[in-house]
């Protein structure tokens, strides 16, 4: 028999290709195909196709009842395009809101340093990902605990560029590509190329600099601690 309270709390699993179908794929199709008088209509075939991000980013926030600072600012991101597209806004402001979710990423990144919540420690030195309590008692062993702290501060830096990146990357596709009236047919269309180039030219470098970031926290955490990559990844007690 399910106990409920452990299905209340469901561990996410990363989904990538279920999050690119419907974040990026699907959207960027329908604001393609379905624009014209004869089909949806600009604003019909704009509210379909905001509504896979805006519901797929809701269920993924009710399933498993955790505040997600970065989800939240995502759904908050497809409000405002739908906001513009429908308000037939200037399009200066599409390139303003995409320009501006990942640098307030970026900037919490950095103020998140000045808590007791650093949200390095949410993105990538987390239980989920790393053995944290292994690590924690080789670097008290051997007294590195400050020297991580200092290395992991510095990783926290590297994270923040990757959203300024984003945030500069994302106003100049918006500002290349975007250039029709909100709410025309062209406008959408032209939205679901910037989203579709989106991936390429900016998540995926992001990705890139990502790994990066965890090349060089794990190589920080290897050469402390001489624990091997097998150690240090979360799981690994579970398995030996």
């Amino acid at each position: 028999m399910t106990d409920p309270m452990h299905s209340s709390t469901a561990t996410h699993k990363p989904r990538p290709f279920v999050d690119l179908l419907v974040s990026i794929l699907i959207p960027s199709l329908i604001l393609m195909k379905l624009s014209g008088e004869s089909k949806l209509g600009a604003d019909g075939a704009l509210i379909l196709a905001l509504a896979f991000p805006l519901g797929w980013g809701t269920f993924e926030l009710v399933k498993y009842r955790k505040f997600n600072f970065i989800a939240l600012l995502g759904l908050v991101s497809v409000l405002l395009t739908g906001g513009i597209g429908l308000l037939k806004l200037d399009n200066q402001w599409l390139a303003i809101k995409e320009a501006a979710i990942p640098c307030l990423i970026g900037i919490a990144v950095l103020v998140s340093t000045r808590t007791r919540y650093p949200l390095i420690r949410t993105m990538l030195f987390n239980k989920n990902v790393l053995n944290v309590d292994k690590i924690h008692e080789r670097l008290e062993q051997g007294g590195h605990i400050q020297h991580f702290e200092t290395r992991l501060l510095t990783a926290t830096y590297y994270l923040s560029g990757t959203f300024f990146f984003s945030s500069a990357m994302n106003y100049v596709l918006a500002k290349w590509i975007v250039i029709s009236p909100s709410g025309s047919e062209a406008f959408n269309a032209e939205l679901g190329r910037m989203n579709l180039l989106s991936y390429p030219m900016i998540a995926i470098p992001s990705m890139i600099m990502l790994m990066v970031i965890f090349y060089y926290l794990w190589r920080t955490i290897h050469g402390l601690t001489g624990l091997k990559l097998d150690e240090i990844m979360a799981g690994a007690e579970q398995e030996s």
